[in-house]
């Protein structure tokens, strides 16, 4: 895909910073929850980048934008299970506000992408 490298994409690199966030985020869950929603929340973050890197890989256009629909549906999954673990208090609106942020940033992004893309098949 343009001969660029997915690492070179600010989408998986916003995408890690993510995961990042995520991982930390959930080190301060209770320990029941270390294979419940912890689980769960890093699971759809590592899955957002994962799939626009393996989607690039893939090297045909149909491809990568059937891996970038992937993604968005991991992140819309991360943004429920963010905001069901600050309603269940496992976090408070200051913790999760900037990662909730970043989520929309990485929604906007995967959006221009994958219209980008998208327009490339017609």
């Amino acid at each position: 895909m343009e001969g660029k490298n997915f690492r070179d994409l600010k989408v998986w690199q916003l995408g890690m910073e993510l995961v990042e966030s995520v991982y930390k985020l959930s080190q301060h869950f209770p320990k029941s929850e270390t294979y419940g929603l912890g689980s769960q929340i890093q699971r759809a973050a590592v899955s957002i980048p994962a799939n626009i890197a393996e989607g690039h890989a893939m090297g045909s256009t149909k491809d990568f934008l059937r891996f970038l629909a992937i993604a968005q549906g991991s992140l819309a999954e991360l943004e429920t299970h963010l905001m069901l673990a600050e309603r269940i208090k496992y976090v408070n609106p200051a913790q999760i506000g900037p990662i909730l942020n970043r989520c929309s940033e990485e929604a906007r992004m995967l959006r221009s992408l994958r219209r980008s893309v998208r327009n490339r098949l017609k």
